[in-house]
């Protein structure tokens, strides 16, 4: 979720259904402090990629979305995998802020725009990243391009957004798009994460953040306290207009709402887009070690790393293979570290593993027991030194 502004919580909304042609999806909220309520929506785990009579040679798929604490679900799942890509699925996570709209426009046209822009599938055959690369981002700007249209069209101001990761998956290869800070890719390599996707954000100091706040900042923006102009804490997204075709409106606003003086905005002279939709791109053959694909929004990542994920789905796939059931369990634990997002969660098993013949994994008692013990340790050891200084 890019805008950092809680929101009041109240009981949940009637779940989004998800956008046509999409696969297993079952849309879940949380109910007070019970558990979740899942409505399934489509059918079960659906098979796909090659035509082949053995079942571990088919991609399964599986999704979820989790309505946490939020006002509203701005999350949404797209999943195409019967599409007629030269045998590439399609699938996309959104993850919305500021309404819904933007992720509405997103769900409806993705794919189609990215399938036009991919010559329906064959410059994916290809497996050329330069063409692919090439013609994904035209279809990422296009797609942006309608939205700002469609967006100022509105009889009253919409300020939403989204960010997305979109990914095309064959048995053999996987091509990961991915804007914004919201979706994070990670592939299971026999139980070993391996993270494909980096954040934009327009703080830290990682190469990806140093990046963007130069560029912002050649744009003719600036950063405060993390966020573009003081406002949004992503620097890349759909939709966003106000960073982008509405830069000046932005500015009188700022005024008049008292956030920054006009001797300020005399100074301001924007060259460019604050916030762009320009995707990176990467290309990964899938060798014999890759389990499944994992890609979920941060109402997930910010409270499960990557590592603890990958290895409770290969848990919950050694004890029923249900990929569905994985999903959702997955979601379910971080809304029970009382994760405050929406969450959203898409898992393809390749099929290559077959999961009844691998052994549960066995929790380590020892492990846990040290972790137990050191955490009450450092408790007390910290509650001691409270003391000593109450008494000084």
């Amino acid at each position: 979720m890019a805008l950092l502004s809680p929101r009041v919580p109240r009981l949940p909304l009637a779940a989004h259904s998800a956008g046509a042609g999409a696969g297993s999806l079952r849309c879940c909220v949380r109910v007070a402090a019970s558990a979740a309520r899942c409505q399934v929506t489509a059918s079960g785990s659906v098979a796909a990629g090659s035509s082949s009579s053995s079942e571990l040679e088919a991609i399964r798929w599986g999704s979820a979305k989790l309505q946490g604490a939020r006002e509203e679900m701005e999350d949404e799942v797209v999943l195409r995998p019967d599409s007629l890509l030269h045998g590439f699925s399609f699938a996309a996570v959104l993850d919305g802020h500021a309404g819904f709209s933007t992720v509405q426009f997103l769900r409806d046209e993705l794919f189609k725009e990215c399938a036009a822009a991919l010559d329906g599938g064959a410059v994916l055959n290809t497996k050329n990243l330069e063409a692919i690369t090439d013609s994904i981002r035209r279809a990422f700007a296009t797609m942006d391009a309608n939205l700002s249209t469609w967006l100022q069209q509105m009889d009253k101001e919409d300020d939403s957004g989204a960010t997305a990761t979109a990914l095309f998956l064959r048995n053999d290869v996987l091509v990961v798009s991915h804007i914004g800070d919201s979706c994070l890719q990670v592939i299971s390599r026999g139980g070993r994460p391996q993270s494909l996707t980096n954040f934009h954000r327009p703080y830290g100091n990682n190469k990806t953040s140093l990046e963007e706040v130069k560029r912002i900042r050649a744009a003719g923006g600036w950063i405060r306290d993390g966020r573009v102009c003081g406002d949004i804490s992503v620097s890349r997204a759909f939709g966003d207009i106000r960073f982008k075709t509405r830069k000046n409106e932005m500015l009188v606003k700022g005024v008049k709402e008292g956030r920054w003086t006009e001797k300020f905005v005399s100074r301001i002279n924007f060259k460019g887009d604050l916030i762009i939709s320009s995707p990176d791109v990467s290309l990964v053959e899938l060798g014999p070690d890759v389990e499944f694909v994992l890609v979920a929004t941060d109402g997930l990542w910010d409270y499960i790393k990557s590592t603890e994920a990958v290895a409770f789905v290969r848990d919950q796939l050694c004890q029923h293979g249900d990929v569905q059931r994985a999903c959702e369990a997955l979601g379910e634990k971080a809304l029970d570290r009382r994760s405050q997002d929406n969450i959203s969660i898409v898992i393809a098993d390749l099929g290559r593993t077959n999961w009844q013949e691998l052994p549960v994994p066995r929790p380590n008692v020892l492990l846990e027991l040290s972790q137990a013990v050191a955490t009450v340790g450092a408790v007390s050891v910290g509650i001691w030194i409270s003391s000593l200084l109450t008494l000084q």
